[in-house]
């Protein structure tokens, strides 16, 4: 095929993929003199009638889509054949990089922000071809193609939808690369977009991780995993990884479509919440990451520390800082008492423990909506007029639920003696537990105990004043999480609030 000219127009020079559907060829568009992709269906496949008009239709339909992180669709044809009949094609504007598959395998697993910043930009895609109705059903990162500016961007809209209707048949050329596969598509089932959040999220994993979550030695076996086994979890194969990173993972890739992330806009809005808490971890950002973080929008934003929301007033501040730091180290050079926090009552013995920005997260695991999870990072931010609070509730024992609460990730654990709470809200009830691994993987309102999800009380329930400590038995174990448990507001209230949370070693 190659120096053919499509439709008398487009060139084609250079074979650049090959699948069981089609042959992809980097072509030349003789009129307006620029490089372009071609996507030639197989002539085998192209003579089944009913398989010629899917294809004519999706073809259609993909070139209605225009976003940045999809490949657009610049025409589409059908060649004529010498027995009579037509190969129909798709010409596809020319990236001119590698596919995120092969720098997985060039680098291994990619920096935790650079992931999620690809995973927003893939979900958004997906967001924008599902507003239009079209799923795509093989989301891989074979079919994410990186610019040389490292934007990413998915192709292959709607040609795996044609051919994936009659299930684990067809000498295996429906599912394709069964790597990332949803549960539901393996079956045969009815496939939703909710399919294609589970694909996102086993190449999340793989973005992570370096590696797919199963093997075995066919592609059905591989499908079958997918309906049978859950994900291995992400931090266990790579520990730096957050929980609240880890949590996108799980609920992305849940074999139960109750648990799964219901549409795109729900997995956004946590991919971005994530992404603004890994960077802030990081403590920095380059390339497509920062990209990104221009895009994310106010609530995720504020996550970030303030230099980064604000880098031009936070570069001008600097030149009024250099002015401060004499006068600073004179006043330190006097002050021994180092290391506690604003407000803290130190006690002999105890140590308070510096707990970055991102440390704090909601925790509502019998309830369906997080408690003001844009409002975590006030408890660990030295200031007593900044506070987290409960969602309001009629009855102070939050009727059918045995409580919410609030934990800190003190990576990367701890033997921590106390926990010290500031609240503008005395009188509620909590309890203290910890846990060596994030212990939200049952769904939400499951009545299991939090026992049952892997937390460990290591203090009784007990009546919170303004300023309490509370003094916990770890039994020498190391913790990474540490949970404070409201199990009652205080009287004649709708809310409690926590104006600050200090660990002690």
């Amino acid at each position: 095929m190659l120096g053919t000219a499509l439709g008398g127009r487009y060139r084609l020079d250079e074979q650049i993929g090959k699948g069981g559907m089609s042959t992809v060829y980097r072509a030349f568009d003789t009129v307006l003199e620029r490089p372009v992709a071609i996507k030639l269906m197989h002539r085998e496949i192209a003579s089944d009638s009913d398989q010629l008009e899917r294809f004519r239709r999706e073809a259609r339909a993909v070139a209605q889509l225009s976003h940045a992180h999809i490949v657009t669709v610049i025409d589409a044809g059908e060649e004529p054949q010498t027995d009579g009949g037509a190969t129909p094609y798709i010409v596809f504007e020319y990236v001119d990089g590698e596919t995120l598959k092969a720098l997985i395998r060039r680098t291994g697993p990619l920096e935790i922000t650079e992931a999620i910043a690809y995973a927003i930009e893939i979900a958004r895609a997906l967001g924008d071809a599902h507003e239009h109705q079209i799923v795509h059903r093989d989301v891989k990162p074979q079919n994410v193609l990186l610019t040389a500016e490292g934007t990413a961007k998915i192709t292959d809209f709607g040609i795996a939808r044609t051919l994936t209707e009659e299930g684990l048949t067809l000498d295996g050329r429906v599912l394709g690369t069964t790597d990332y596969v949803s549960p539901e598509q393996a079956l045969g089932h009815k496939v939703t977009g909710q399919s294609d959040i589970y694909s996102l999220g086993v190449v999340l994993y793989e973005m992570l991780t370096g590696a797919i979550p199963f093997t075995g030695p066919s592609p059905v076996a591989v499908a079958m995993r997918h309906v049978r086994e859950e994900i291995p979890d992400v931090q266990h194969r790579r520990p730096e990884v957050s929980a609240a990173t880890a949590a996108v993972v799980e609920r992305a890739t849940a074999k139960d479509l109750a648990r799964r992330y219901p549409d795109i806009p729900a997995l956004l809005a946590d991919l971005e919440e994530v992404l603004a808490v890994e960077v802030a971890r990081a403590g920095q950002s380059t390339g497509e990451v920062t990209t990104v973080l221009r895009t994310l929008p106010a609530p995720a934003r504020r996550r970030l520390p303030w230099r980064m929301r604000h880098p031009a007033r936070w570069l001008g501040s600097l030149a009024l800082l250099g002015g401060l730091v004499a006068l600073v180290l004179v006043l330190l050079a006097g002050n021994t008492h180092r290391g506690v926090p604003p407000d803290v009552d130190a006690q002999s013995g105890l140590t308070p423990v510096p707990l970055e920005q991102t440390s704090a997260s909601d925790y509502n695991p019998y309830g369906n909506e997080p408690e003001h999870p844009t409002d975590v990072a006030n408890v660990v931010d030295g200031d007593p007029e900044t506070v987290w609070s409960t969602e309001h509730y009629r009855e102070d024992t939050f009727g059918h639920k045995p409580g919410t609460g609030i934990y800190i990730d003190a990576a990367p654990g701890l033997r921590a003696r106390a926990i010290e709470v500031q609240t503008p809200t005395p009188g509620f009830t909590a309890a203290v537990y910890a846990a060596k691994r994030f212990a939200a993987h049952l769904p939400y309102e499951d009545p299991a105990s939090l026992t049952a999800r892997g937390w460990v009380q290591l203090a009784p329930p007990r009546t919170v004043g303004a300023q309490s400590t509370i003094h916990l038995n770890t039994g020498g174990v190391v913790y990474r999480y540490y949970l404070l448990w409201i199990t009652h507001l205080p009287a004649n209230s709708e809310t409690a609030a926590i104006s600050g949370l200090t660990l002690f070693r």
